[in-house]
């Protein structure tokens, strides 16, 4: 059996055992796995011109005790951020991250919203820690708060371990975590040497373990309809209490911005309009 013990792995490793028609339901699983949790054993049967029977035998030779068992296999893989691929049509895209998005900014109330972004607004320093999938969504709140606010930075820095640099944090510093699911090994030490009192943690469902650790925990859906997760919502929540953020600086936010748009056009770093 191959180390890697998904539905996908187990049917590459049955393959030539199977029958015929077994076969033509495990190449519609090969190239549709995620209907396994969407459709029933009578609908794969149907789709695949075979029966529910051997729908059924199928799970059994693949090591299953049922399609349910399977079901629930595939669902765990998911959440845990592994790629299951599937072919789906652009409506169905756009449906999944609507649906991301809604579910992730109606479960966080405003007063949430507002206390985070006060935070970002006053804190004297503020420090972005993003590993591996994370970093692109920390590295985007940088981008934003630099434009409005002193004294933000992202870690890890290139090559660089993290105990130094959390060593040196300040009493008066807020840090902001992104952590979503396949987070590496280090991030529970992490969070632990982090002060809890200060720190803020932007993650997936699965992130809710570390809620005795933070001040804030922001939940995001990445979604798991598709093979790989989708990151529209915590960006758009960036977004979010960026601009809060932004709104609550006044006067002090818009000079910021308009010395740095100033300094754009003096060093000719971006494209004309």
């Amino acid at each position: 059996m191959s180390e890697n013990n998904g539905v996908l792995a187990r049917i590459k490793d049955k393959y030539a055992e199977l029958s015929p028609s077994a076969r033509t339901i495990a190449n519609y699983l090969q190239q549709f796995p995620l209907t396994i949790i969407s459709d029933s054993t009578s609908e794969i049967a149907a789709k695949t011109n075979t029966s529910k029977a051997t729908v059924s035998r199928l799970f059994r030779q693949l090591g299953y005790a049922s399609h349910q068992d399977a079901k629930q296999d595939v669902v765990l893989q998911r959440d845990a951020g592994i790629p299951v691929k599937q072919v789906l049509d652009q409506h169905d895209y756009v449906a999944a991250e609507l649906g991301n998005l809604q579910r992730t900014l109606e479960a966080i109330p405003a007063e949430q919203i507002n206390q985070v972004a006060e935070l970002l607004a006053n804190a004297p320093r503020i420090t972005l820690i993003g590993y591996r999938n994370s970093y692109p969504v920390a590295l985007h709140c940088r981008q934003q708060l630099k434009q409005i606010r002193p004294n933000v930075r992202l870690l890890p820095q290139p090559g660089q371990s993290l105990s130094e640099d959390i060593m040196d944090l300040s009493a008066d510093e807020i840090i902001l975590v992104f952590g979503f699911r396949r987070r590496p090994r280090i991030f529970a030490r992490m969070m632990e040497a982090l002060p809890p009192e200060r720190t803020l943690l932007f993650t997936d469902p699965t992130g809710q373990v570390y809620q005795d650790r933070v001040k804030h925990l922001l939940l995001c859906q990445l979604g798991n309809q598709f093979a790989f997760d989708s990151y529209a919502a915590p960006m758009s929540l960036v977004s979010v209490i960026c601009n809060q953020a932004y709104t609550l600086l006044g006067d002090e936010g818009d000079r910021r911005v308009s010395t740095i748009t100033s300094l754009y056009a003096q060093m000719g770093e971006l494209d004309p309009e």
